[in-house]
């Protein structure tokens, strides 16, 4: 029942992913943590990170092979968003796996990305701003830069893939079209996310994950039925992405948002 559950959780993240942009992470990590923490796992929060970071890579994957196939690329600018992040990953590592950072930091840190991506969100979903009459304006190094490297340090510590915050920026703050950032966002976030992993699965860890599949931090065994789900879901949902109204997804996306982050901060304090 529980490899049922964790597969029907992993289709839903993966057509948020599709939706939106934002990554499966904002509903993979929370469910793992959740079951490191029932497991009495004592570093749960790396453990869920890393996990969580993997699952979102196959469904952050999925969905921009979706974009590539629908012709939806910018692969230059995506490639320096991703390369930024790669930087920003590195440092959220290293404050990952210090003695400092644990549950209640992770939770806060979470709770606080989950609330701004919902008023970024919910800020959009009010902007009157046709798409139509944004312009599809190049990002240079300073733009991906920014973008990035604030995506790619977040992600390294909550597990997220950074897209929600990416295209919230790129959206809102650089006026890039909401379907050209969502583009950008998923081939961007395959490559910082993968550098993520990699990091985090090579680092020597003495206690073991909730299953006997694991690498470092990373738990392939917990990881195997959400990344089954995710990618399912993040075909059905970029190619969904150009169909539902934008306000609908926008809007949506916000109450999610803000009902996870009350869940997971309730679940700490």
């Amino acid at each position: 029942m529980e490899i049922i559950t964790l597969l029907v959780i992993g289709l839903i993240a993966g057509l948020i992913a599709g939706l939106m942009g934002v990554g499966g992470g904002i509903i993979f990590t929370p469910v793992l943590y959740f079951l490191f923490s029932h497991a009495g796992v004592e570093s749960a929060v790396q453990w869920s990170v890393a996990t969580g970071l993997f699952c979102t890579l196959v469904a952050a994957s999925s969905s921009a092979f979706q974009q590539l196939l629908k012709k939806n690329v910018y692969l230059k600018e995506s490639a320096m968003l991703g390369l930024m992040g790669v930087i920003g990953v590195y440092l959220g590592k290293l404050v990952l796996t210090s003695r400092y950072y644990n549950r209640e930091e992770f939770a806060i840190l979470f709770s606080l990305i989950l609330f701004y991506a919902s008023f970024m969100m919910f800020k959009r979903g009010r902007d009157k701003t046709k798409e139509s009459e944004r312009e599809f304006n190049d990002m240079g190094i300073k733009e991906t830069f920014i973008t990035g490297g604030i995506g790619g340090f977040l992600a390294s510590l909550a597990g997220v893939g950074g897209g929600g915050i990416m295209v919230p920026l790129m959206n809102l703050v650089f006026k890039q079209p909401f379907i050209k950032s969502v583009s950008m966002s998923q081939l961007g976030m395959v490559i910082l996310i993968s550098s993520g992993v990699i990091q985090l699965a090579l680092i020597d860890v003495a206690e073991t994950g909730i299953s006997a599949y694991t690498l470092g931090y990373v738990d392939f065994g917990a990881a195997l039925p959400l990344t089954i789900g995710g990618l399912i879901g993040g075909f059905g949902g970029a190619y969904l992405n150009h169909i539902v109204n934008r306000k609908i997804l926008q809007w949506g996306f916000a109450v999610l948002a803000v009902v996870m982050a009350s869940r997971l901060l309730w679940s700490v304090f």
